[in-house]
């Protein structure tokens, strides 16, 4: 049941769903470009004029992804109170002072207390709050609606990254989180208001029979939520380590840099593709084995990583495999837990779940940097990649398994 809420409430956001999912599409694109991406295109002219180091710098965003991650459940919890109205446009706030702040930073404390604050903001309105919020406002249909919202959210990159290498071309880079901040003020601000009724709550009268209400009832479904964490906080790692080191590692495997920008490029494509499919042809599977398939599809990447040695077919097979099963992975953040575990507190699960994929994220860049030195042919990292999509894939069996399978 969705109950009406509010001006308009819950149910009326159901009679909108469309106009209201693209309204959250969009500003996913601007939050996830602005907040998460830009730090690929603009950090090496911020290094430049400010004389930080890359690893300040890097480790400024880690912080801040610490602080999204510790920030997560709080959000999830406030959300299923009927704020997530109130959460998404906070986002929007946060992360216009986050970039006003990056925007006139003058030397490492200022560039982290920047990024600290881009990790609150990124808390509140990247992904998991949305999804949250969605659940609140998409009754039945969320399933579809989740996969909807993130077929928007793959263009972050396609979009930002060579909208912020223009931007940083013609204005400079503080130009450029100057533009980015007011984009949250008069797009993201008013798009997060329009798209969220004011304290949309769903209210379900009971949780499915063969599911728990919460994680948190039996030592089951504890379990359950451990191995489906760990699943995801592996799948989490695998991605930031790819998105940071990938160039790196295929050029050091005998791949040329020229090859390897144009294998990289096709990862977004191949994301945006199987969220295509899933929104197509998903309904007839259950999520929890879309799920599967999109550990199995990361695990066959991350195997043919250390098969490359030069031979671009391995590494197109990679880029393939990759981007459609990291693509659909993010639908599965926000599908398998509602099936597994139902959708009383969603906000909250869903909060806790971000919580160790977040800190996984921070951290992968950071460890294979510190690696490196230990592995300079990076054969070593590649096998640990593998074995870490095997892992995942496994924890996730175990996950479902707990649940009742895959069937």
């Amino acid at each position: 049941m969705v109950a009406d809420a509010g001006a308009g409430g819950a149910a009326d956001g159901v009679r909108h769903l469309g106009a209201r999912i693209a309204a959250l599409g969009v500003a996913q694109i601007v939050s996830w470009g602005t907040l998460f991406y830009t730090i690929a295109v603009l950090g090496a002219p911020m290094r430049a004029e400010l004389g930080v180091g890359a690893t300040l710098l890097f480790g400024a965003f880690s912080a801040g992804l610490f602080v999204s991650g510790a920030a997560s459940p709080w959000v999830g919890r406030a959300i299923d109170r009927g704020f997530a109205r109130e959460v998404l446009a906070a986002g929007s706030c946060a992360g216009a002072l986050a970039l006003a702040a990056l925007a006139l930073a003058q030397g490492p404390v200022t560039v982290c207390a920047g990024w600290l604050l881009a990790g609150v903001a990124m808390a509140l309105c990247l992904y998991d709050p949305a999804f949250a919020a969605l659940h609140h406002i998409s009754g039945t249909r969320y399933r579809r609606a989740v996969t909807a919202l993130t077929l928007f959210g793959g263009f972050a990159s396609t979009v930002f990254w060579p909208a912020s290498q223009w931007l940083s071309d013609a204005a400079g880079w503080r130009a450029t989180f100057a533009v980015y901040a007011v984009l949250h003020i008069v797009l993201c601000l008013p798009l997060h208001l329009v798209a969220v009724p004011r304290g949309a709550r769903h209210v379900e009268a009971a949780p499915p029979p063969d599911v728990e209400a919460a994680p948190h009832v039996t030592a089951a479904a504890k379990r359950t939520f451990l191995w489906l964490a760990t699943a995801l906080a592996g799948a989490a790692f695998i991605a930031s380590a790819v998105s940071a080191h990938l160039i790196g590692l295929m050029t050091t495997a005998g791949i040329t840099a020229g090859d390897a920008v144009l294998i990289g490029a096709l990862i977004g494509p191949m994301q945006v593709a199987g969220r295509v499919v899933e929104f197509s042809h998903g309904r007839r599977l259950r999520a929890r084995t879309v799920g599967t398939l999109a550990f199995v599809l990361m695990a066959l990447a991350c195997a043919l990583l250390t098969q490359m040695h030069g031979v671009k077919a391995a590494a197109i097979g990679f880029a393939a495999l990759y981007g459609i099963g990291n693509g659909v992975m993010t639908i599965v953040r926000g599908t398998v837990p509602a099936e597994l575990f139902g959708r009383r507190e969603f906000g909250t699960l869903l909060g806790r779940l971000a919580q160790p994929q977040l800190i996984a994220r921070a951290v992968a860049p950071v460890a294979l940097t510190l690696a490196f030195p230990f592995d300079p042919t990076r054969a070593i990292t590649m096998y640990l990649l593998a074995a870490g999509g095997l892992v995942s894939l496994a924890a996730y069996q175990l996950a479902i398994r707990g649940r009742g399978g895959d069937a």
